[in-house]
């Protein structure tokens, strides 16, 4: 396996050389983002290699044509997908008149370094010309502080005699998506000035869905420092810029600071863009950049004194886990209730861009446990705030109450593959499963009595309409669905599916019940008698859960069987053949065990874990995390661990080779809970917290952070001992291994 990070650091990513064979893996890893927006790590200069260029703006977006030939009733409108924005990253070089285009420049030394505590990008280099060495030097932030702002620099240094250099740099709307049909641009360009400061506005193009169009001004001024450098302005279709030229010899320089504001029709009136963009400029100017900087990574820092985790002894797995954090607070910080986390966050447009299903799957318990509970309340109110979009979309397919959409931006489906929108129904209760999450873990019933309770009501009367009755076994199923994995489409009674449409009743029911909820007592009792009769698929001489009717019937052989030129499956086997194997792409049985550790027994989980795993290939990036998490509950150290590295790593090591698309932002938070949830052996259901750790003996010491209730913990735990401090709050009793201990300093146990 080929690394695209030459260096294995703790806290930083370092890129020593330009690969022009892993450009794309590289620019991914390179990302950044504050949640407002962010962007690939492309190069500031021009790359004609292989590349993709990215810039996003969270919550901007356009709904594109969908309909195919084989349109069936129920398919959703559009496909919507995030649009790449004009481009203000760009710094067009010019060396004696000829453009500098990396991919065929020779380059001396290469350095380029994303510090994750900072949240800054800063990159060296040194470009070997026809006249001579030329140092560039930049740095890149989006800041984490005034989320419309946006910092560059960039100086240029002669080391030879060199001559002319002019640097170019503005705004460009002259963009495209790399998924776009025939070369088709999505943004309509509506001003574009030029003067001391510079102004691009662009709106997106018209569409016949009847969804808002977005607005986006950009306002850009750029100071340079430097001896006898000349500056003009140059316009042209779709772009405007400054140019900046200079005569060079050995050891003269010049530097640009660039700052950028974004706006946005989300939050402000068309009319009032240009005047909004120049206030938080003007104000961004007048503290300066090393202020700006300065609050930039203060804020970083408050955010890691919080969510942090440190690793003794694995360098590789300390950086994995950092990594994914970084990415996912650069995606979403919990500051707009309007926004979700993208699968890509800022880093590609694969699957559209949207919100799916993982928010509450996977992401949820990281945001829960390391930030203030409004974070999570954020998201669950997002669901919230597309109720009605989510009966609608039960309605299209001839259901009753509520059906989540599988992707979507506004709570309306996006999605288009049948097997997926129309069967993959889990996703419903996952948005129950965070309510209950969110509701045992900060003892705050509010949410349900105010918000949740409707949500969960119409999810149960989803399910009772759903589920078909069979008469002869006198129970309920659900019928030609997709489960979590993937690698089997349309089929009946996924034991997972149907588990949790078991539980999303009888959590309901409960809570109507407590609430005197006004729910028709005809129809309460149906949906108990669903719950009751729900037919579950289980062997309980082998202990397996079948992972759906005719499971048990293929021809069942290791994963490890599969010749190596093979794999992975979805790009050497035909979806036919995938089909009708035993192979599984993803977590599904085991993945119920994560959900609910508490209601199988060890035995039980052992027994599903050693037949299930051996067939998964783990060609989805959701599935490492979840099966370390099981093997720890298991016991099976040596699993935990290798399935922790494939998940804390997957993108840094690009082990599904797919990395140059983009990251896999939602399943970085599985590497987080296969070790707060795994390793630690966290749980809060039952409103106690409680650990049974079980550290890795190649790990020296785990230390994690958690905000429960109103307190701060720091949890530390070694092959031997376990300790839990509290660093903020009132005394806390927790257990560990079943023994309560009063939290009021610090408190340990020894575990061996």
């Amino acid at each position: 396996m080929k690394r695209i990070l030459q260096e294995i650091d703790p806290f930083r990513l370092i890129q020593t050389g330009i690969d022009h064979s892993e450009n794309r893996p590289a620019e991914s890893i390179m990302s950044l983002g504050n949640g407002y927006m962010g962007a690939r790590g492309n190069y500031e200069e021009d790359y004609t290699g292989d590349t993709l260029k990215g810039l996003y703006i969270a919550g901007v977006w356009m709904p594109d044509k969908t309909r195919v030939g084989w349109w069936k009733n129920g398919y959703p409108r559009y496909y919507g997908k995030v649009i790449n924005a004009p481009d203000f990253l760009m710094f067009h070089l010019y060396v004696n008149g000829r453009r500098v285009d990396l991919a065929h420049t020779p380059i001396q030394s290469f350095r380029r370094v994303v510090d994750m505590h900072a949240g800054v990008m800063e990159r060296e280099m040194v470009l070997c010309t026809e006249r001579g060495r030329l140092k560039i030097a930049s740095t890149r932030f989006f800041s984490a502080d005034v989320k419309q702002i946006a910092c560059m620099t960039y100086a240029v240094t002669a080391l030879d005699d060199i001559g002319a250099v002019a640097v170019e740099t503005g705004l460009d709307a002259d963009v495209k998506n790399t998924d776009a049909n025939y070369g088709e641009q999505f943004w309509e360009l509506r001003a574009l000035e030029q003067g001391e400061r510079l102004y691009l506005e662009s709106e997106t193009i018209e569409n016949p869905f009847g969804v808002p169009r977005f607005t986006v001004g950009f306002t850009a001024r750029i100071q340079c420092a430097g001896d006898r450098v000349r500056r003009a302005c140059t316009q042209g279709e779709r772009c405007v810029f400054h140019r900046f030229e200079a005569d060079l010899g050995a050891g003269d320089s010049f530097r640009l600071e660039k700052l950028v504001s974004v706006v946005t029709t989300r939050d402000i009136p068309h009319e009032g863009l240009a005047a909004a963009g120049d206030g938080l400029l003007a104000q961004a100017e007048g503290d300066g950049m090393d202020v700006l900087r300065q609050r930039h990574e203060a804020a970083w820092a408050r955010r890691w004194r919080l969510c942090d985790v440190t690793i003794d002894g694995d360098t590789a797995a300390q950086q994995g886990i950092r990594f994914n954090l970084f990415q996912l607070w650069s995606t979403y910080d919990g500051s707009d209730e309007r926004l979700n986390i993208g699968p890509k966050g800022f880093t590609g447009e694969k699957y559209g861009g949207a919100a799916y299903y993982d928010t509450e799957g996977y992401c949820f318990p990281m945001y829960l446990a390391t930030s203030a509970p409004d974070t999570a309340r954020k998201l669950l109110k997002f669901r919230y705030n597309t109720l009605e979009q989510a009966k609608e979309n039960a309605a299209k397919i001839g259901m009753a109450g509520a059906l989540y959409p599988m992707v979507t931006f506004n709570g309306e489906e996006c999605h288009n593959e049948w097997e997926i929108t129309f069967e993959e129904l889990h996703r419903n209760a996952a948005m129950v499963y965070a309510i209950y999450c969110y509701t045992e873990y900060t003892g705050d019933e509010s949410y349900i009595r105010d918000y949740g309770i409707h949500v969960m009501v119409e999810i149960a009367r989803f399910w009772a309409c759903r589920a078909s009755y069979q008469p002869d076994k006198d129970c309920y199923m659900l019928l030609g669905v997709t489960g979590p994995n993937e690698y089997d489409n349309n089929v009946n009674n996924d034991f997972l599916t149907n588990y949790m449409a078991k539980w999303c009743i009888e959590y309901a029911l409960d809570w109507v019940q407590k609430l005197s909820y006004p729910l028709d007592g005809e129809e309460a009792r149906k949906m108990r008698e669903v719950a009751d009769k729900m037919y579950l698929n289980y062997d309980p001489e082998t202990m397996l859960f079948s992972q759906q009717d005719g499971f048990m019937d293929k021809d069942i052989y290791p994963a490890a069987d599969i010749p190596e030129e093979e794999l992975p499956l979805c790009k050497h086997w035909s979806w036919d053949r995938i089909l009708r194997s035993c192979f599984i792409k993803q977590a599904d049985v085991i993945l119920t065990f994560y959900y609910f550790p508490g209601r199988f027994t060890l035995e039980q989980k052992q027994a599903n874990f050693q037949f299930y795993e051996p067939l998964t290939v783990h060609e989805s990036s959701l599935s490492p995390s979840m099966y370390s998490t099981v093997a720890s509950a298991c016991g099976f150290e040596g699993d935990a661990y290798r399935l922790y590295q494939r998940a804390a790593r997957l993108d840094l090591d690009n082990f599904n080779a797919d990395t140059e698309d983009g990251l896999h932002i939602t399943s970085m938070a599985g590497s987080w809970i296969a070790l707060m949830h795994g390793f630690a052996g966290m749980s809060y259901q039952g409103g106690r917290l409680s650990f049974a750790p079980r550290c890795p003996e190649k790990w020296g010491q785990v230390k994690m952070r958690l905000y429960y209730r109103g307190r701060l913990l720091e949890v530390r735990f070694t092959a031997d001992e376990f300790s839990c401090d509290l660093l903020e709050g009132e005394a806390l009793e927790i257990e560990v291994n079943g023994t309560p201990y009063l939290v009021q300093g610090r408190c340990r146990q020894t575990l061996r």
